[in-house]
C-alpha cells in the first residue's frame, strides 16, 4: 500500500469513526433499557437510575481516574448544566419506560435531538428532512387506528425526557471540550447523586440487594459506561445539529430490541413511520457530508 492510499484510509477512517460511535452507543443503550425493566418491580425506575449512573461513575472512575483532575472554574460552569440534564433525561425516560413500550418512547423523546438539529440548520434541505422526520413522529405515535392507547404520563414523561435529551447534545459537547474525554464519569458521578434521594425513597436499602447490583451491573455496562463514552467521542467531532439527527436511528433501534427482548410488537403504521424517521436521519447525514 502507497503513502497516499494509507493517508486516505486514515483519513476514511477518521471520518466513519464518530458515525460508528453514534450507532454503537444505540444499540447499546436500548438493550440496557431493555435490561433495565427488569429491575423495575424491584426498586423502581428512580432506584434502576441510580444503580446505573452510581455504577458507570464507579467504572468509569477508575477508568480515568478524576481524582487527579483539578477543575477550573469555567470547566465547573460547563460541567454542571450537562450532569443536571444527564442525571433527569435517564430518570425520566426510565419512567417513561415503565407506562409505554421502549420504541414507542424513544420516538417521543426524539422531539429533543430533533429541536437541537432545526435549530442548527441552515439550508432548505434540512428542513425537508426534519420534516419527514416529523411525519414519521406522527405515524409511530398511536393517535387512532392502532387499537392501542398510548398512556398519557408515559407520553409526557418520554416528552420531557426528549427536552432533556437536547440539552444534554448541547451542553455535553461544551463540557466535553472543555473536559476532555473524562466528561462522562464526572457527569455519572454528580448525576447519581441528584438521583439518589428520589431512588432512595423509592427502594430504600433495597437497592444493596446483591442480586439486584449484579443485573445494575449490566445496566450500567450498557446503558451508561460504553454508550456515553461513545456519544461523547462523537459528540466532541460531529456538530450538534448532525449528532442530534443522526440519532433519529434510535427509535428503530429500540422497536427491534423491545420487540426481541420485551416482546413488544408494533402496528405496521408505527414501523413505517419509524422508516421515515431513520430515512430523514440518512439523508441529513449524508447531505453534511457532501456539504
Amino acid at each position: 500500500m502507497s503513502k497516499l492510499d494509507t493517508v486516505n484510509a486514515s483519513s476514511t477512517l477518521q471520518a466513519f469513526a464518530p458515525l460508528a460511535a453514534a450507532v454503537g452507543a444505540m444499540l447499546s443503550i436500548t438493550l440496557g433499557a431493555s435490561l433495565a425493566k427488569s429491575l423495575f418491580p424491584l426498586i423502581g425506575p428512580a432506584g434502576t437510575t441510580v444503580l446505573r449512573l452510581g455504577i458507570a461513575a464507579v467504572m468509569l472512575s477508575l477508568a480515568f481516574r478524576i481524582w487527579h483532575l483539578r477543575l477550573k472554574t469555567a470547566q465547573w460552569h460547563a460541567l454542571w448544566p450537562y450532569a443536571l440534564s444527564l442525571s433527569l433525561m435517564n430518570l425520566l425516560f426510565y419512567m417513561a419506560i415503565e407506562r409505554v413500550p421502549l420504541g414507542i418512547a424513544l420516538a417521543i423523546e426524539f422531539i429533543g435531538p430533533l429541536t437541537v438539529a432545526l435549530l442548527g440548520s441552515r439550508r432548505r434541505s434540512d428542513f425537508l428532512w426534519l420534516g419527514l422526520a416529523v411525519c414519521g413522529l406522527l405515524l409511530v405515535l398511536p393517535w387512532h387506528g392502532s387499537g392501542r392507547a398510548i398512556d398519557p404520563l408515559g407520553a409526557l414523561l418520554a416528552l420531557a425526557a426528549g427536552v432533556c435529551w437536547g440539552l444534554y447534545i448541547v451542553t455535553g459537547r461544551r463540557a466535553g471540550q472543555a473536559i476532555g474525554a473524562s466528561t462522562p464519569a464526572l457527569g455519572m458521578a454528580i448525576g447519581a447523586i441528584v438521583v439518589l434521594p428520589f431512588g432512595w425513597a423509592q427502594a430504600g436499602i433495597g437497592l444493596l440487594t446483591p442480586s439486584i447490583l449484579l443485573i445494575a451491573v449490566g445496566v450500567a455496562v450498557l446503558s451508561s459506561a460504553v454508550p456515553y463514552t461513545l456519544e461523547m467521542y462523537a459528540l466532541r467531532r460531529l456538530p450538534p445539529h448532525r449528532f442530534g439527527t443522526l440519532t433519529s436511528g434510535e427509535p428503530v433501534v429500540g422497536a427491534l430490541v423491545g420487540m426481541v427482548c420485551l416482546g413488544e410488537s408494533l402496528p405496521a403504521s408505527q414501523w413505517l413511520g419509524i422508516a421515515a424517521i431513520i430515512t430523514a436521519s440518512v439523508g441529513t447525514t449524508l447531505a453534511g457530508r457532501s456539504r
